[in-house]
């Protein structure tokens, strides 16, 4: 190609409305701000203060579960009405994601999730002070700590992905999801403990707000706000602000295919994690008064060991599950780009089997039931970083906290917000149809539980789809980090557009 000698205008005495050009002088390059960079330790410390706050939010969703009996003696909370708790905890969170996931892509993430932090904890502290004459009241502030916690649930992910490249990045997500079942565990833990401890269950409330406060502080001190898409080489800084509407947005992600098919498979994920999670316990616990290992309790059947030890199990699974899935993905992806759902898509596949073996088994012999309950929520636990790591590899920066929030809504909605009402629908229609025995009780739970692994199967198949797309909506994000051309700028960005636009068309005029 021929190389042609720039002439660069030289702005008169209007300034550069009147130009004129001055043959024979080469023009310099344009100045571009320097991309924004990030000591690596400052990110390691930013990271290691996300997972600890994360920590704390995991904690916050668990800590009433440690303590339920006395809140219902306090308040005099009926069973029925106990479970509305955190049926109002997670509508909250569903209702507020969306909004979050906007304000995090327009505006300073570092200050929503500090107004988050500050929202979730004065509820959870104003709480334990409610008296036993309004527990509306009590309800109302599980609804508020709901929503503070969704700012972080939908910003949060997105702030790492701006401070690790794609390797680290999987890394430090699997390290940030690890702290999904160690949380829930310590919830309970702490909540059980603490009410054991000084006699007074609003103590375990009333200890929470004092770490958020530490919390706080290191997310104020310690925590950068990156620009959208730093790793990208996409920063706002360089670029210019792009600004697009929310309908916009939307429309974007209903064409990403990648992140349609893993957004449902990530819902069948919640939908049996969250069937298991309701149910299992009272599953080991009939298949024990099945083999005669416990006598038969109407009253209190959750009061016998199997909700310690399934929860256990699902610590235990849950760490060593995200640590397997994300080294897996992080090797596998040197020599298959397509690595990240083909996992996703395995271990899913495999676990279909291991959860209908277990169902099927309990009665037969415990044993083989729990190895095999607890291989299926190891395989369940492989996908959780890395699913959102594939969430930040297909969408663009501009909008990954509108996407991060659309996959919370979905995934809740359309999975662990029903999936034990489902269950315990299904139970209730077959037991209905037969002898009204400890075992057919028994069976019928045992048999509506077979959806699991219906349900888990075709989470599966999401993710092979997923597959077929990745390359391509990868791609679409690395072209635009090379070159943006979406969105909508603001005023001024599109005034310093037109002016570098007019420049360059009086270089080209012969």
């Amino acid at each position: 190609p021929l190389e042609m000698s720039a002439e660069c205008p030289d702005p008169g005495p209007g300034g550069p409305q009147s130009q004129s050009l001055r043959p024979g002088r080469q023009c310099p390059p344009p100045s571009t701000p320097a991309p924004w960079s990030l000591p690596r330790w400052r990110a390691y410390v930013a990271a290691a203060v996300l997972c600890y706050i994360n920590l704390l939010n995991y904690m916050n969703w668990f800590i009433i579960a440690g303590v339920l009996l006395d809140v219902q003696k306090f308040f005099r909370i009926s069973d029925s009405n106990a479970g509305l708790l955190q049926t109002v905890f997670i509508g909250c969170l569903l209702l507020s994601a969306p909004l979050f996931g906007y304000l995090g892509d327009r505006h300073s993430r570092k200050a929503t999730l500090s107004f988050g932090i500050l929202l979730w904890s004065g509820a959870g502290l104003s709480s334990s002070f409610i008296s036993p004459k309004y527990p509306w009241l009590f309800f109302l502030s599980r609804g508020v700590v709901g929503t503070g916690t969704a700012s972080y649930s939908t910003i949060a992910p997105t702030v790492l992905g701006d401070l690790f490249v794609r390797e680290q990045r999987t890394r430090v997500l699997a390290i940030f999801y690890i702290f999904i079942p160690v949380g829930s565990g310590l919830g309970y833990v702490l909540g059980s403990a603490v009410a054991e401890l000084t006699g007074n269950w609003r103590w375990a409330l009333r200890i929470m707000p004092c770490l958020e406060a530490v919390a706080l502080i290191l997310l104020i001190l310690l925590v950068p706000d990156p620009p959208r898409g730093a790793t990208e080489k996409q920063g706002e800084e360089a670029t210019g602000t792009l600004r697009s509407s929310w309908c916009e947005d939307i429309r974007y992600l209903g064409r990403n295919w990648s992140f349609m098919w893993s957004t449902l498979g990530v819902t069948s994920m919640a939908f049996v994690t969250g069937a298991l999670g309701f149910w299992a316990p009272k599953f080991l616990f009939e298949a024990h008064v099945v083999h005669g290992l416990q006598l038969p309790d109407f009253q209190e059947p959750g009061s016998s060991q199997d909700s310690l030890i399934f929860g256990i199990l699902t610590v235990v699974t849950g760490i060593i599950g995200v640590i397997l899935g994300a080294e897996a993905a992080r090797r596998y992806k040197k020599v298959n780009p397509r690595a990240e759902p083909l996992i996703c898509a395995s271990s899913l596949l495999a676990a279909a089997p291991c959860l209908y073996l277990a169902l099927i088994l309990a009665p037969t012999t415990l044993l083989a039931s729990y190895v095999f309950l607890a291989l299926g929520e190891l395989l369940l636990s492989c996908n959780w970083a890395v699913v959102a790591d594939i969430l930040l590899s297909v969408v663009v920066p501009r909008c990954r906290g509108t996407a991060e929030a659309l996959q919370i809504t979905v995934g809740h909605v359309l999975g662990d917000a029903g999936s034990p009402y489902l269950t315990g629908l299904i139970s209730s229609a077959l037991r209905a149809r037969r002898l009204d025995s400890y075992l057919q009780r028994f069976l019928s739970l045992q048999q509506s539980f077979l959806c699991c692994a219906f349900v888990i199967t075709l989470g599966g198949g999401c993710f092979l789809l997923t597959a077929l797309y990745l390359e391509r909506d990868q791609a679409q994000v690395q072209a635009q980090a090379q070159q943006p051309d979406t969105g909508t700028l603001d005023s001024k960005d599109m005034e310093s557009q037109g002016l570098l636009s007019g420049i360059s068309a009086s270089t080209e005029d012969p």
